[in-house]
């Protein structure tokens, strides 16, 4: 096997590894889901090998997929010289590799993001209606559902065991938009101001924010559409227009 090969095979050993590692889908989550056992209870156990076997196993991948990189770095160039970029090369794609968001996390944290202004409102509601804090944010929680019904749940517990509100509200920091519910409700804790009427500000304001970034993703899918439609017609154009045109010139020439 010539080196070239080796360095293609390395190289596209890589490139499978490396979308395997961040897309995160295992044949495991199909059987549980198959055979009925939900695999979000594994995925949320806090201790465990079940809880840390995912995790472990896609940093392998990416360690492997590096590697391979480097490998097929130091083929095609040799000596020292390709060591050092094996190196190097190795070093940076792990680091690049780990900082891409799995899917399944970004699924999770969108969905988060889009029932956050409804949340918001049904906590204005049960505040309104009497109900204190941390029992308005459970009761949400459970009618809520999905991932952010987990960070509220979080935050309520901690509130009834007698945390701290930045304790508490801190659990909703990851989820966007949710610092500003964080710091309204605890600006209220030690003011002692009504927290249902912020809550519904921002929940306008949520929602506001949310139509505008869906309004600049379809304005920017438009502009990034024009590079595929670049790419297929350009060569279309070079071809059927401006090559026949110098064969016919250096025809006449010759």
């Amino acid at each position: 096997m010539s080196g070239t090969a080796l360095a293609a095979g390395c190289l596209a050993c890589a490139a499978l590894l490396a979308v395997m590692a961040v897309s995160r889908r295992r044949p495991r989550r199909r059987l549980r889901r198959l055979t009925g056992h939900d695999p979000a209870t594994v995925d949320r156990a806090p201790v465990g090998e079940s809880a840390r076997t995912p995790t472990s196993r896609r940093l392998d991948r990416i360690r492997l997929a590096a590697a391979l990189a480097g490998v097929a770095v130091a083929v095609l160039v040799e000596g020292w010289p390709g060591v050092v970029a094996a190196l190097v090369t190795a070093v940076l794609l792990d680091r690049q590799l780990r900082r891409i968001e799995p899917p399944a996390v970004r699924n999770r944290r969108l969905r988060a993001a889009a029932d956050l202004p409804l949340a918001a409102d049904l906590m204005a509601a049960t505040l309104r209606a009497g109900a204190p804090v941390e029992r308005s944010v459970i009761a949400v929680a459970d009618a809520l559902g999905g991932p952010l019904a987990d960070r509220l749940r979080r935050v309520g517990r901690t509130l009834q065991l007698g945390g701290l509100p930045q304790e508490a509200w801190a659990h909703l920091a990851e989820v966007p938009g949710g610092q500003r519910i964080a710091t309204a409700a605890v600006r209220s804790a030690s003011s002692g101001a009504a927290l249902a009427g912020a809550l519904v500000r921002l929940a306008d304001d949520l929602r506001a924010d949310r139509v505008t970034t869906i309004e600049a993703a379809a304005r920017r899918s438009g502009v990034l559409i024009v590079l595929p439609l670049g790419l297929c017609f350009l060569p279309a154009f070079i071809l059927a227009g401006l090559v026949p045109v110098i064969v016919a010139v250096l025809g006449d020439v010759l």
